[in-house]
């Protein structure tokens, strides 16, 4: 999905911008008018990533164009093109939640930023500290799908279907944002992992990709001790009906990494074997256990403090899983 796709009623600005925008690695498709544009993203939708339309144009004008094609992707980065940069046209087009605004004339090196910019911010704003969202905006290629070693985190709340059946769900909701996705998701980030997903009650992080260090297990190990810190200190001033336990697994290995997903909704995540032991790790962990594989273990020993626990069978597995409890850092 590395469509892009021009939008203007000048044959010069079309070709101005095929130009600045040939160097990088897309796949350019024009259009003279919003309509035509809006057929091309129907019959391209899951190839289109990127529109770039003029504002001012004959019948319908780049607003209206653009608005029309989030209709049909949402997912598509949308980015305004105008030499007429009033107040009024910005305003109505950060309220129709576009992802960015260019003005003509514009100088080529700075218009393949701000698109490369606008492209990976959509997309990753939500999910990577703001280290890691800079490297990127330098290297978009880095979420082109690929294998990577990473290390794989999950965490999960024990007992937490008990817990929800005893709240109100609109209170209940809100406890759990402050107190529990959004904490863990700051330690996440300020340990420059990758906060994949939210599934339920459980968060997965990737550590090692988009961008990957030669520190990524230890960084993944060091925010599972953060959590559970966070977490029993948070617990021991709850009443029981709150309390929030929770059991961490972590996993390293090859998995494949970058955009996956239908033409309406994409998402950055990870596939793979190492993210299912994971998960079933994670499952088996006992509340405030941070459960490791040898091969996680391996990367952090010198670093941590963990006991050796019996070997476990895992759905998946034929052999028996050799693992770790990590007490604390050395």
């Amino acid at each position: 999905m590395n469509g892009l796709l021009i939008v203007d009623d000048e044959e010069g600005v079309r070709r101005a911008l095929h130009k600045a925008l040939g160097k990088e690695d897309y796949q350019i498709y024009l259009a003279g008018d919003g309509n035509e544009a809006i057929s091309i993203v129907k019959e391209r939708a899951s190839e289109i990533a990127i529109v770039i339309s003029d504002y001012k144009m004959p019948g319908l004008d780049g607003l209206q164009t653009l608005v029309a094609i989030g209709n049909i992707n949402p997912e598509i980065t949308r980015i305004m093109l105008t030499g007429y940069a009033t107040l009024e046209s910005a305003i109505a087009a950060t309220n129709e939640g576009l992802d960015g605004f260019l003005t003509k004339p514009f100088d080529n090196t700075e218009l393949r930023a701000k698109v490369r910019e606008y492209f990976v911010r959509k997309r990753l704003k939500q999910f990577v500290s703001v280290q890691v969202l800079r490297e990127l905006l330098n290297s978009p290629q880095q979420l082109v799908p690929r294998k990577q070693l990473a290390t794989i985190l999950f965490a999960d709340i024990r007992g937490f279907t008990v817990l929800t059946e005893r709240h109100e769900p609109q209170a209940w909701a809100t406890f759990l944002s402050d107190n529990y996705f959004s904490p863990l998701g700051e330690i996440i980030f300020r340990h420059n992992g990758t906060l994949d997903k939210h599934i339920g009650d459980s968060i997965m992080a990737i550590y090692g990709a988009p961008i990957a260090g030669a520190d990524d297990t230890l960084r993944a190990v060091q925010s599972a001790i953060e959590m559970r810190d966070h977490m029993s200190q948070l617990n021991a001033r709850l009443d029981e009906a709150h309390r929030m336990p929770i059991g961490v697994g972590l996993h390293t290995g090859e998995v494949v990494v970058g955009m996956f997903g239908s033409a309406r909704k994409r998402e950055y995540t990870a596939l793979g074997h190492t993210v299912n032991l994971t998960s079933r790790l994670q499952k088996i962990a006992a509340p405030g256990q941070i459960l490791i594989t040898q091969q996680t273990y391996d990367r952090v020993k010198a670093n941590v403090i963990a006991d050796a626990l019996p070997p476990v069978i895992v759905r998946g597995i034929s052999e028996p899983l050799h693992i770790y409890n990590v007490v604390r850092l050395a």
